[in-house]
């Protein structure tokens, strides 16, 4: 990779997300340059390149070759070859969550991302979020927590007030209605209950109306924990909350902030590990071990 005073990082994915968040956090941020955006609809690249002033790619290939890095706004199981093909090639991989919905695609982007050394970061939002960040690290220092309660319940899918559906953009997400709440916001569960009460060594899934489903987990802290995810609640009903229970009381989850400055915190994360070599916790390793539990829970539902 060429060596440059700030690193080049091309955009792949021009939906919502990308537009309402990565390339925004990309453009304002004074430490790298953004190289580009590539997506599968070309007008929809060149219209969110113009946006920003950058260049429009209708080749990912020539958007990887430009770039040192990569950040990767697109469904799962697209993002997932594209990053191994990035990561192969030698660029750092700042993927969405989740990494993929099958765990031998999840495995071949850490098999490329070990092979070339590679930095990666997975945006799991409240991993990076001001808000929620050093709430998440001070919990798992503290330790010696009892159980846990998550709820992440949205209306995304809920009947709308005039007929079914939701004026939400991300409600016309094909992956998300097909895969539904457990592989959209459950990986927002599992990456804080993961380093707080650590590695899950057994797991059972129920599910619930619609989409909703619920699991419980025990971990190797002794610890045990429940989770009730979904994307069909009434919007009267929609909430998300995370509760610790312990020898010191209860401890919940605080509000986390916008997502473009917890983007932009995961930018940072990502140029650390790449400048010193180290492994970030919420790596694409980290990613892996998060749709492994996420295949696993689903395979309790069939």
């Amino acid at each position: 990779m060429t060596k440059q005073t700030r690193i080049r990082i091309g955009l792949l994915g021009t939906g919502p997300w990308a537009r309402r968040t990565q390339a925004p956090a990309l453009a304002a941020h004074h430490g790298i340059e953004f190289s580009g955006v590539w997506g599968r609809r070309p007008e929809a690249a060149a219209e969110l390149a113009a946006v920003h002033g950058v260049t429009a790619y209708e080749d990912v290939d020539a958007l990887i070759d430009a770039s040192d890095a990569v950040a990767i706004a697109l469904p799962p199981d697209v993002q997932a070859p594209l990053a191994a093909r990035a990561a192969a090639a030698g660029r750092h991989v700042l993927l969405d969550k989740p990494v993929a919905t099958t765990v031998e695609a999840a495995r071949d982007v850490v098999s490329a991302a070990e092979r070339t050394g590679v930095a990666s970061i997975v945006f799991c939002t409240l991993r990076f979020a001001e808000g929620t960040a050093p709430w998440i690290a001070e919990q798992a220092a503290a330790g010696d927590w009892f159980m846990a309660r998550a709820d992440w319940l949205g209306s995304l899918f809920a009947p709308g007030p005039s007929g079914p559906g939701s004026v939400s953009p991300y409600a016309a997400s094909p992956w998300r209605r097909e895969k539904g709440g457990l592989w959209d916001v459950g990986p927002h569960v599992l990456s804080v209950l993961l380093p707080v009460l650590g590695e899950v060594t057994e797991l059972t899934a129920l599910r619930g109306r619609a989409d909703t489903v619920h699991l419980a987990l025990r971990h190797t802290s002794g610890a045990s924990s429940t989770a009730t995810v979904g994307l069909s609640a009434p919007p009267e009903a929609s909430a998300v909350g995370l509760e610790l229970f312990g020898e010191r009381g209860r401890a919940a989850l605080p509000a986390w902030g916008d997502a473009v400055g917890s983007f932009r915190a995961a930018v940072d994360a990502l140029l650390e590990s790449a400048r010193t070599g180290e492994a970030h916790a919420c790596d694409v390793r980290f990613g892996l071990r998060i749709t492994e539990l996420l295949a696993e829970a689903q395979g309790r539902l069939s």
